[in-house]
């Protein structure tokens, strides 16, 4: 008489589970709403002649405000600097955190770990609570509105989380590899250079990207180590498009907008194909 009970059990907890994945892709539909909502004001407002702050149909198509924008005083000039200062920054960021991380990810010390925490901690440090005396510092050593003080600043600042990216994805790389570089007479810069830098090209892909895309929407540092408006960056020079008295061109801030986040995409996707590659060396130590 007690066999019943069991399919009536089953279908409850299959319900019960039904009805929390219902939830949860309910939860999940809720958040992509609300991410979707700007990303829609945007596309639409570029092409709207009417454009405002509410998210609607355009009344007609036009593209007037990308003819407003795409000057050189407006687009052309501010990005690039952004380009200057954010590919300058990551590319010196990359070169510092590899070297970096080797030792932290070949060596086994005592030091390591308080040292790996330090940096941790040095990634959660506020950008603004550092500026006042980066600023001061940087007028002292004449590298107030200059495009290679705000690089160093831009790596200096990324460095820490950059070092500790690259340490994880070079502890993936079999240190068997480079034990047959050394016997062949290799030196550790060149088991660097030769073998661990190319077979961990996911984990450079993903520093480079990371970096790159921070510091590309970074408006604070460039805004206060940056004093001449022929310096100033796209994620500063967003900002000319906020008028007086709460006036704000809509249609031309969300022109710029989807032009500004055009060589962070672009970036993501040529990349895409390393970010999506995996560490497969397994065979190459096993065989």
């Amino acid at each position: 008489m007690s066999l019943p009970a069991r399919p009536m059990a089953s279908r409850s907890l299959s319900s019960r589970r039904t009805a929390r994945r219902l939830a949860a892709d309910a939860g999940l539909l809720v958040v992509a709403v609300a991410f979707l909502l700007p990303l829609a004001w945007v596309v639409l407002s570029a092409v709207d002649p009417h454009a405002g702050l509410r998210v609607k149909a355009p009344d007609g198509v036009t593209l007037e405000h990308f003819d407003a924008i795409l000057t050189d005083e407006i687009t052309f000039t501010p990005l690039l600097n952004s380009f200057l200062l954010c590919g300058g920054a990551t590319a010196l960021t990359v070169v510092c955190a590899a070297p970096a991380a080797y030792p932290l990810s070949r060596y086994r010390s005592r030091l390591n770990r308080p040292f790996l925490l330090t940096i941790l901690f040095a990634t959660s440090l506020p950008i603004t609570a550092i500026m006042v005396p980066v600023y001061a510092l940087f007028v002292r050593v004449n590298l107030i509105d200059t495009v290679q003080g705000t690089i160093f600043f831009f790596a200096a600042s990324q460095l820490p989380f950059a070092i500790w990216l690259m340490k994880n994805f070079m502890d993936g790389v079999p240190k068997e590899l480079e034990e047959a570089a050394w016997t062949d007479g290799a030196s550790s810069l060149q088991s660097l250079a030769r073998i661990v830098l190319p077979l961990m090209g996911p984990g450079v892909a993903v520093v480079t990207v990371f970096s790159f895309v921070m510091m590309w929407g970074n408006f604070f540092v460039p805004f206060m180590l940056l004093l001449s408006p022929d310096l100033m960056p796209a994620s500063v020079s967003i900002n000319d498009f906020f008028g007086n008295r709460g006036m704000v061109a809509y249609g031309q801030l969300a022109a710029f907008s989807i032009v500004y986040s055009t060589p962070v995409i672009l970036l993501y996707v040529l990349i895409s194909r390393r970010l999506g590659a995996g560490f497969a060396l397994g065979g190459a130590v096993k065989g």
